[in-house]
């Protein structure tokens, strides 16, 4: 089965990597969510189905969030339901305090306080599977290693270190701090400490070639639009978990850096920009209004601007 990209009527290449439960499905799994942390199997399957992700393919990666404890399944077949545990709420939120993050810098052109917040932790050997899951979600909140047990962001992420180390129950052997005195060897400039500590330039060029990918897509949706046409269901959900994949791919990677931090100009401002465009008119073109709510995170972020 093949699908078009949201809005692209004229492309009909096929969503890839969709029949091994892999990234896409968890995708897809996680996008369904709703602002309680909800997934409702009715809604996942009939997604699911749209954009042509075998059901084996769905069922293996409910058992493996399952598994690793980001939900609970509650009811049997395609009418469960899947809420979120603590653990899997923390993921979502963090996913949404990112996006909002994201577009906030953007709009504002700034956003660094000139400090540089830290994270330090010595975890016995005992608790090693919480220390892992700590420093994981060090880096999925942007920050970068120091030297081992040393982590540093320039955004003011103390609160939510501290609340994640509680419910790691590591919390005695976390330290955080800030300091505007910061030097790595001889290197004090603050944009040449952020070029060293992340690898801006591999996040760029893959924002870059999603920009290529979808730069004139907002334009033909305006066009179906002005014609007066809408986008099915069998186009729409298949289109917005296919240009999700492609931005995820960059935006994973992103540690939202402020933009005093960044170099001039920042292809991921252009790329969310491209993605608020394509959301807003592709919902805007879609036939069923009341269909799921795919990627809601998006347009929470994308209501939030000026």
């Amino acid at each position: 089965m093949e699908h078009t990209t949201v809005g692209d009527p004229t492309d009909r290449s096929p969503i890839v990597n969709t029949t091994d439960g892999g990234v896409t499905t968890r995708l897809m799994v996680l996008g369904l969510a709703n602002s309680n942390g909800r997934v409702v199997g009715s809604e996942l399957y009939r997604v699911a189905q749209e954009c042509a992700i075998p059901v084996e393919a769905v069922r293996s990666c409910l058992r493996r969030l399952t598994r690793e404890g980001l939900f609970e399944r509650e009811g049997e077949g395609r009418e469960a339901v899947f809420e979120a545990t603590e653990e899997g709420r923390a993921l979502l939120e963090v996913n949404q305090q990112r996006h909002l993050l994201a577009y906030a810098q953007d709009s504002a052109g700034r956003g660094w306080d000139r400090n540089w917040h830290m994270a330090a932790f010595a975890v016995p050997e005992a608790s090693r599977s919480a220390r892992d899951r700590f420093r994981d979600h060090l880096l999925e909140l942007g920050g970068a290693q120091l030297q081992p047990g040393l982590y540093t962001s320039p955004h003011a992420w103390e609160d939510e270190v501290t609340r994640d180390a509680e419910r790691l129950g590591i919390a005695s052997h976390i330290n955080t701090w800030s300091t505007d005195d910061l030097s790595l060897g001889t290197t004090t400039d603050p944009r040449e400490i952020a070029a060293r500590l992340w690898d801006l330039e591999s996040v760029a060029r893959a924002y870059e070639e999603f920009i290529s990918t979808y730069r004139d897509v907002p334009r033909r949706l305006e066009e179906m639009r002005d014609r007066g046409e809408r986008l099915s269901e069998h186009d729409f959900l298949p289109g917005a978990l296919h240009i999700a994949i492609r931005f995820n791919s960059c935006f994973e990677r992103d540690p939202l850096l402020p933009p005093e931090l960044l170099p001039k100009p920042w292809p991921g401002r252009e790329a969310r920009e491209i993605l608020a465009r394509c959301r807003r008119l592709g919902v805007l073109s879609r036939s069923d209004k009341a269909g799921p709510a795919l990627f809601r995170v998006f347009d929470e972020a994308i209501a939030h601007l000026p």
